[in-house]
């Protein structure tokens, strides 16, 4: 590894944009589809891999959804979100902000209780087993709409108490952040967190109403926000965390090459971009690896790194006082290190 690479591999950080379901390695996926005898269109391992080829985001939307159907029973959320925690410990992640998808489990008859209790559970234990402090953000499938994500939000009353926040993912172009303005309302109501993917593939024009419609508090990816002068402005004077995703980027086609990708620009710009794995398993690494994949293409310096780890803790929804804590234990490293 670089020394850049090592810095960043070894950094205490913050992971603020993953995808629980997407981080379903497929050997953990087969273990789960036997023992909940679920036939999968995949004789191997291989073959499951060899499908993670894709061309845009609804190629990976389609294999996604197939995959979580294996997720049947409480202990399976526990083990996929513990087998996740792991790997990031592995990272140095010290803090986790975890997206779950409930539309794709309710719809298949799983129960709400089973979904987020044992997600929530295994965030506990990586609390004390691993030292991984954590926040759980429930997402609305946009393709579905408002009127499913209202139903949602209602399934949701018994549980808010082990959710920290909501967000808007899934098919971006042709469903813009307005359409969801109603049941973003009822969170902020409620005291959630909003967050929104938002200028992935959508126009600069989604990230406005994400701003302006959903009053969100961080932009997930973000990339097509530098189209637009006046946004990026706005985001600036904000001080709003992008949650940027480089290998999913790049998976996706959301950019051709990794030497193109912006984050430099956003940091040239006075963004406040922050690394992270969005789907790990279907993308092809964890968050260390799109840190490793960033400093081979880009020229990044150390300042640049040093940057991008201290967002990760300035955007997430950490306390004050657990912030502070956790932007010292990285100056520490920082200061140490080579």
């Amino acid at each position: 590894m670089t020394d850049l690479t090592s810095l960043a591999a070894n950094a205490p950080k913050a992971e603020l944009h993953l995808h629980i379901e997407g981080s379903f390695e497929p050997e953990l996926m087969f273990e789960m589809a036997r023992r909940n005898a679920v036939d999968l269109p995949f004789n191997s391992v291989e073959e499951i891999r060899a499908a993670y080829d894709f061309s845009n985001l609804q190629e990976f939307l389609d294999i996604y959804y197939q995959g979580m159907s294996v997720l049947l029973q409480e202990q399976d959320f526990y083990d996929l979100t513990w087998a996740y925690l792991t790997r990031a410990a592995a990272d140095n992640v010290i803090h986790a902000e975890i997206f779950f998808d409930p539309q794709g489990h309710l719809v298949r008859g799983v129960t709400f209780a089973d979904a987020v209790g044992g997600i929530a559970r295994a965030l506990g234990d990586a609390q004390t087993q691993l030292g991984i402090s954590s926040k759980l953000i429930m997402c609305f499938l946009r393709h579905l709409g408002e009127e499913e994500a209202l139903k949602t939000w209602e399934q949701a009353q018994p549980f808010l108490s082990l959710i920290d926040g909501v967000g808007l993912d899934s098919s971006e172009v042709g469903h813009p952040p307005s359409k969801f303005k109603a049941v973003f309302a009822k969170a902020r109501k409620a005291g959630l967190h909003l967050v929104a993917h938002a200028g992935e593939e959508g126009p600069p024009a989604y990230v406005w109403e994400a701003l302006d419609d959903l009053q969100i508090e961080r932009v997930d990816h973000g990339n097509r926000a530098l189209e637009d002068a006046a946004l990026v402005k706005q985001l600036a004077a904000k001080g709003m965390c992008l949650t940027v995703c480089p290998l999913s980027n790049l998976k996706l086609c959301v950019i051709d090459d990794m030497q193109n990708h912006p984050i430099p620009a956003m940091l040239a710009a006075g963004l406040k971009p922050c690394i992270n794995s969005d789907d790990p398993s279907y993308f092809g690494g964890y968050v260390n690896d799109n840190f490793a994949a960033l400093i081979s293409s880009l020229p990044l310096s150390r300042a640049d790194i040093e940057q991008l780890l201290r967002n990760s803790f300035d955007g997430s929804f950490m306390d004050e006082t657990d912030k502070q804590a956790a932007l010292a234990k990285l100056d520490d490293y920082l200061v140490s290190a080579p």
